[in-house]
C-alpha cells in the first residue's frame, strides 16, 4: 500500500521517538510504501526537493518561515502552505498512485491537497484529530467567535471534516465534543485513535538514578514532579507556578523542563522569586530528558482551565512509558484526568483550585508510587501502543 503523510511538523529522522515518527515506521516496517510531505522553512535556504531516506520518501516542501518568525509572515505561511504543498505534491508525486493519505491536525487548511489526491487516487482519507482548532483559539483569547477571519477558519475546518472518510479522535471527550458541534458528520466515520507510541524499556538503577540528579543538581532526598514538554499559553502555566509558591511540604521539589513562548516569561520568574524547591531547566535532546524524566518520581500536566475544547496532552505516554504516577491540574472538559485516575495510575485537580491541588498533592506523597508504576504501564500497553492506531487505520482500508 502506498501511504502519503502530510504534516507541518518538519520529521528529520522516521527513526526518531514520536507519535507521527512510530506509526509511520510501524506502516513502513509493515511493508508499506510511506511517503512524507513536510516543510522546510525558507530560513533553512533549501529548495524544494524529493528524497529517500530510511526506507521512506520524503518530500521536503520549501515554506515562509512557520516558527519563530513575526505575526505576518507567519499568517502568511499559514496561508500559503496549502497551495506549496499542493504545487510540489502535483510536480514531484505525479506518477505515484496513493491507497491512503494520513494528515494531523494542526493544521486545518490542507484541504486542497487532500481533495486533489483523494480524486485523483480514489484514496482512503484518514484524519488524526490532534487539535480543534479554531475554537482552540477562541478559548485562549487569540481568536474572537463571529469575526470574518473565525468564519473563514471554520469553513475550512468544516471541509477538511467532510473529505476525511474516518476521523481518529485522541479520546472518547473528542469524539462526543467534534459530534455534538459538527452535527452533519456521520457518527460511523468518527472513532477513538489515541497518541500512541512504540514503548522503549528503559530500566534505571538506584545508582544510575542517582548519578543523573546529581548531573542536574536535583535534591537526592525529594520526591521530584517533573513538568516537561512544551511551555506555551495553552498549558495555564501561572498555575503551576502558583502551586510552587504555595506549596510548603519539605519533601516536593518541582521541575520544569521545556521550551516554548511562555519559557522567557517563567525564566524570568524564576530569577526574581528564586524558589528553593524548583528548578527550571530549558529544553533537552529527547535521549537526556528520557534519562532524567527516569530519574524523577511523578510526571504532571497542566492545561489552562478556559478551554472549552477536550485537550489530552502526548507527554502523558512519556510518563506512562516511565510507570511514573500522574498529577493532571486541567481545566472540566478534557477526560484525561478521568482515565487516568480510573487506571490507578494518577490524581486530578482542575485547574485554579489551589486549595485542591495541595491536598491531592499531599494525598499522592501517601500513596506506594511503584503499585501506580505498574499501573501506568498497564494503561499504556492497554491502549496507546502504535499497534492499536496501525489495526485502526489498516482496518479500514482492507473493509473497503
Amino acid at each position: 500500500m502506498n501511504v502519503l503523510f502530510l504534516t507541518l511538523v518538519a520529521i528529520n529522522s522516521i527513526e526518531d521517538r514520536g507519535i507521527y515518527q512510530d506509526l509511520l515506521r510501524k506502516f513502513r516496517d509493515e511493508g508499506h510504501n510511506v511517503t512524507i510531505v513536510s516543510p522546510v522553512e525558507r530560513r533553512k535556504k533549501t529548495a524544494t526537493n524529493l528524497k529517500i531516506k530510511e526506507g521512506v520518501s520524503v518530500l521536503q516542501v520549501k515554506t515562509f518561515n512557520i516558527t519563530k518568525t513575526n505575526v505576518l509572515e507567519k499568517g502568511l505561511a499559514t496561508l500559503s502552505i496549502e497551495y506549496q504543498y499542493l504545487n510540489a505534491v502535483k510536480k514531484y508525486l505525479a506518477k505515484t498512485h496513493f491507497d491512503l493519505i494520513l494528515y494531523s491536525t494542526p493544521p486545518i487548511t490542507f484541504a486542497k491537497v487532500i481533495e486533489y489526491v483523494k480524486m485523483r487516487d480514489e484514496a482512503y482519507t484518514y484524519l488524526l484529530l490532534k487539535d480543534i482548532f479554531p475554537q482552540n483559539a477562541v478559548d485562549m483569547g487569540m481568536l474572537k467567535k463571529g469575526s470574518l477571519l473565525y468564519k473563514f477558519f471554520v469553513k475550512k475546518e468544516k471541509k477538511l471534516y467532510q473529505l476525511s472518510d474516518t476521523i481518529g479522535c485522541m479520546s472518547p471527550a473528542n469524539v462526543n465534543f467534534i459530534l455534538k458541534h459538527n452535527t452533519e458528520l456521520d457518527s460511523e466515520k468518527v472513532e477513538v485513535n489515541p497518541n500512541t507510541i512504540e514503548p522503549v524499556k528503559l530500566n534505571y538503577t538506584k545508582e544510575e538514578k542517582v548519578n543523573i540528579r546529581t548531573k542536574y543538581s536535583i535534591p537526592l532526598n525529594k520526591k521530584i514532579f517533573v513538568y516537561g514538554g512544551n511551555l506555551g499559553k495553552p498549558q495555564g502555566l501561572n498555575f503551576l507556578l502558583e502551586t510552587i509558591l504555595r506549596t510548603n511540604n519539605y519533601k516536593v521539589f518541582f521541575l520544569i523542563v521545556g521550551d516554548g513562548t511562555e519559557y522567557s516569561r517563567i525564566r524570568t520568574w524564576f530569577n526574581e522569586k528564586e524558589p528553593k524547591n524548583a528548578k527550571l531547566l530549558q529544553r533537552l535532546p529527547k535521549v537526556d530528558y528520557d534519562q532524567l524524566l527516569a530519574a524523577c518520581d511523578v510526571g504532571m500536566i497542566f492545561l489552562d482551565k478556559r478551554f472549552l475544547i477536550p485537550n489530552f496532552p502526548s507527554r502523558l505516554l512519556s510518563y506512562l512509558e516511565m510507570k511514573k504516577p500522574v498529577l493532571a491540574a486541567t481545566d472540566s472538559n478534557t477526560d484525561i484526568g478521568d482515565i487516568i485516575e480510573s487506571s490507578g495510575c494518577g490524581v486530578k485537580v482542575l485547574a485554579g483550585n489551589q486549595e485542591e491541588m495541595q491536598s491531592k498533592l499531599n494525598a499522592l506523597l501517601n500513596k506506594n508510587f511503584e503499585i501506580m508504576g505498574s499501573k501506568a504501564e498497564e494503561l499504556l500497553l492497554g491502549n496507546y501502543t502504535v499497534d492499536r492506531s496501525y489495526k485502526l487505520i489498516t482496518n479500514k482500508i482492507y473493509n473497503v
